[in-house]
């Protein structure tokens, strides 16, 4: 595949980023630089605090660390590249512009099956708490973590070797802050429509499918809460879920309003916005949102920090 790439007419890729004025690109610099510390620090405490709280070794939160794993190395893969383009230079060598596609598409699909397991999840503790320890066996919680994983590999390899059989001819400029499919297929100066039908399935049947099992526990979940007789015990149950039915909610209604439309609606400015949301501000709110409306980790928190304290 790198051997076709280099075939084509253009050496590497020029990505024309957010804005032209170098006064808004340092306002943007300084705010993703911000943006970035803080998703490194909300998830990797996160993960710690997980990893250190022996009350967290459940199912729901060992979901939960590959879930901020995920938002990470998502975010590494895009915010990096953005503040260097943002002060310096805006190139990106072919390979490097395929890498970071594969990754970007790889995470991404990767991230939306596993919030379709972290739903089952709440599924089976809201609908079988008594059974729950025994249904999300180790051994489960390995499957339903590995198939997203799995399937995000084989979605963004075959992504990736549709886009590489594309030439490009004259222009190498991206009008974009990164390397997504949308733009690159612009450039192409061979007939894409197979490979925007293939994209396009592949990313349909990623959403549909996972959107699908997420409705499908949830509407099971709200069947059950509204058997419950006590209000408090609604609450207490549906409390459960609303941290993950918030972060879905976000994560699959820019994703949704970016990818499922055909190329001729594609709006520069409008998927930009989008792009920047679920690429570095998603990864951002996703720790924040686990860790201020869930008690337990405020309470793991508190244990973990007192435990140092008297270690000292």
């Amino acid at each position: 595949m790198i051997g076709r790439w280099n075939n084509t007419n253009v050496p590497d890729f020029i990505l024309m980023g957010l804005s032209d004025s170098e006064e808004i690109q340092m306002a943007l610099f300084m705010l993703f630089f911000l943006i970035y510390v803080i998703t490194m620090l909300g998830n990797v405490g996160m993960i710690l605090i997980i990893r250190l709280d022996l009350q967290l070794h459940t199912a729901m939160y060992f979901f939960l660390i590959h879930l901020s794993f995920i938002d990470l190395s998502y975010s590494t893969v895009i915010t990096p590249k953005t503040l260097a383009n943002l002060l310096t230079s805006n190139s990106i060598s072919f390979t490097g512009c395929f890498a970071q596609m594969f990754f970007f598409v790889f995470l991404g699909t990767a991230e939306c099956y596993l919030l379709s397991s972290m739903a089952y999840d709440r599924y089976v503790a809201i609908c079988s708490p008594l059974h729950y320890p025994v249904i999300m066996s180790k051994s489960l919680c390995r499957a339903l973590l590995t198939g997203p994983y799995v399937i995000g590999f084989m979605d963004s390899f075959v992504n990736v070797v549709c886009m590489s059989r594309l030439h490009f001819c004259e222009s190498n400029i991206i009008h974009h802050f990164f390397c997504d499919t949308s733009p690159i297929l612009a450039l192409s100066c061979t007939d894409t429509y197979n490979t925007e039908i293939l994209i396009f399935i592949i990313a349909g049947s990623t959403l549909m499918v996972s959107l699908f099992t997420i409705s499908a526990s949830y509407m099971c979940i709200l069947s059950t809460i509204l058997k419950i007789n006590s209000t408090s015990g609604k609450q207490k149950a549906f409390s459960t879920c609303t941290s993950h039915l918030l972060g879905v909610t976000i994560f699959y209604g820019t994703m949704i309003f970016t990818y499922l439309k055909p190329r001729k609606s594609y709006s520069l400015g409008r998927d930009q916005v989008a792009s920047v949301f679920y690429t570095i501000v998603i990864p951002m709110l996703n720790p924040l949102i686990y860790s201020l409306r869930n008690k337990e980790v405020k309470n793991a928190l508190i244990r973990v920090m007192q435990r140092r304290q008297d270690s000292r």
